[in-house]
């Protein structure tokens, strides 16, 4: 059976932290969470812009001069969760192969023996 999400918890470090299953925590940056969004709109902007060179002088939109944050998180049947965003997106559905994927694994306290 795959690895399933047990415990969520928003991190003070800005980030998601997920414990799954198998024991294992992942941590996931709110940025990486953003960027990674697998909506239709997120991965035409991406399309759009490969090739393209970066914009060293973007206007920011009155939702990006925030730090970017996890508004709400719920689960979509059992297979994915929708993330919603403070910059207002909210379309993206995480499936959990996704969050499994692009999580960065935690370290595991050591036990003092």
């Amino acid at each position: 059976m795959k690895p399933q999400p047990t415990t969520l918890r928003l991190s003070p470090r800005r980030s998601l932290e997920i414990e799954w299953s198998d024991g294992r925590t992942m941590d996931y940056p709110f940025k990486t969470l953003r960027d990674a969004c697998p909506c239709a709109t997120c991965r035409e902007k991406k399309r759009a812009s490969e090739g393209k060179p970066k914009n060293l002088l973007n206007i920011l939109a009155a939702e990006e001069t925030v730090p970017l944050a996890v508004a709400d998180m719920r689960p979509v049947g059992n297979y994915a969760y929708n993330i919603a965003f403070s910059d207002g997106h909210s379309s993206g559905l995480f499936t959990i192969e996704l969050l499994r994927e692009i999580g960065q694994p935690m370290q595991q306290p050591i036990t003092p023996t």
